[in-house]
């Protein structure tokens, strides 16, 4: 037991990190998650629903949450205590502190500001709008940040505007009845609102003629063109090419997400964001593009090599803890290996010193019988030559080394006879 007491006591350590690592470390993912997506109607509320589908085939449930949009997304997501995980954010809405909270999972897609209006005329610009009666989003949308952005850059003070704070899908419906002048709406190509405002005859999508200034002024624009007809081809609507502003989306979550949570909203975002549109080509998005979020470790690594191979061949939790498992393993392995290669050897000399410390008492009354000379007792080295004697039959040592014992033996019986000579000698002499 003296022997084995270190790897023992090697084998409980690492057995209590083991145990820490799967108290603490959280190696199976939780079940649920949930999302912040947006108003009704909104491109953020419509694909919200597809990755909760995605999400499912893994036994994930993913709960959404609607909300006004980016802006109030943003918040959930800074507010460790309001239980949202994730969430579409608008470039340009983060400041540089929500980065110690917060990372990116990339870009999803483009999320364009449609113009929409009633009795626009041609060649007017934002100044139009002054004096009408103009949706811009609710608080906390990002539509009503941008809009606000572009009355600014043109001089238009929002107050000689009656704003009004409805969602895509009420704004719409508002313009269709002619009870506003124009609709300011941020949402992506695939929003139904979009499509049924630009087949509308008589609703116009304004046009931005210099785009190329508002991204050169603002980086988190872009400029994008909705081609002649693409809303009704039939009846050419749009009538010409429109320029539109179009800030990219992303897909945000709280740093504390559990990586395997991410690698699935990554995946999700592959199937769904990586199909061909009128502003994107294929593929092109999600894409590891540090606007105002860094990319999540999770992230970069999916870039490079994709989710990772056990998740993508044994069911979720499964995956995670055996991954989990090896990354504990390579320390414990870096250390039980060397020791069990040393065991060996250290087994040997263990049964090899039993052996050799008989050997050292033997040499001992070896050296005491020569020292004693021809003519004098030894009658006392007997004594203790037996006790030798019986200490090497009682000795069990293996196999392996019992050759070892044996010629132990042999040269016990060799010191033996001496002593008997000697013994036979001296009591000649004495009679």
């Amino acid at each position: 037991m003296r022997t084995f007491a270190w790897p023992l006591a090697v084998g409980a350590v690492l057995a209590a990190a083991a145990a820490w690592f799967v108290a603490v470390q959280r190696p199976i993912p939780p079940h649920s998650l949930v999302m912040a997506t947006g108003p009704p109607g909104s491109a953020y509320a419509d694909v919200g629903g597809r990755y909760r589908e995605i999400l499912a085939r893994s036994g994930i449930e993913l709960r959404l949450v609607p909300t006004a949009g980016a802006v109030e997304n943003l918040a959930r997501l800074r507010d460790a205590q309001a239980g949202v995980s994730a969430g579409f954010v608008q470039a340009g809405t983060v400041s540089p502190p929500d980065a110690e909270a917060l990372a990116s999972l990339g870009t999803v897609f483009y999320e364009p500001l449609w113009l929409f209006c009633r009795g626009l005329p041609p060649g007017a610009g934002v100044s139009w709008l002054v004096g009408k009666r103009v949706s811009i989003g609710p608080e906390g949308s990002g539509t009503r940040r941008l809009a606000l952005r572009l009355l600014a850059l043109n001089g238009v003070d929002a107050d000689r505007l009656e704003l009004l704070a409805l969602s895509p899908a009420e704004a719409g419906e508002t313009l269709l009845r002619g009870e506003i002048a124009a609709a300011a709406i941020l949402t992506s190509w695939d929003s139904p609102v979009v499509r049924r405002l630009l087949a509308t005859p008589d609703v116009t999508l304004a046009n931005f003629p210099r785009a190329d200034a508002y991204v050169a002024l603002d980086p988190f624009m872009n400029k994008v063109v909705v081609p002649t007809g693409v809303g009704d081809l039939a009846n050419n609507r749009p009538p010409v090419d429109t320029a539109l502003l179009a800030p990219k989306a992303s897909l945000a979550v709280r740093r504390d997400l559990h990586p395997a949570l991410q690698y699935l909203l990554l995946e999700a975002a592959s199937e769904i964001h990586a199909v061909p549109g009128i502003f994107n080509r294929a593929a092109q998005f999600p894409a590891p593009e540090t606007i105002d979020l860094p990319l999540s470790d999770e992230a970069r690594q999916f870039y490079k090599t994709g989710r990772p191979w056990l998740q993508r061949n044994l069911p979720l939790g499964l995956a995670v803890f055996v991954e989990r498992l090896l990354i504990l393993m390579i320390p414990i392995v870096g250390i039980v290996y060397p020791a069990l290669r040393l065991l060996p050897p250290l087994y040997a000399w263990s049964m090899q010193r039993r052996i050799v410390r008989l050997y050292g008492e033997l040499k001992l009354i070896e050296a005491d019988l020569d020292d004693r000379g021809d003519g004098k007792e030894a009658g006392d080295l007997v004594g203790r030559l037996d006790g030798l004697e019986r200490s090497a039959n009682q000795l069990q040592v293996p196999v392996l080394f019992s050759a070892t014992l044996y010629t132990l033996k042999h040269h016990i019986g060799l010191v033996r006879q001496r002593l008997d000579r000697r013994t036979r000698v001296h009591t000649v002499a004495a009679s």
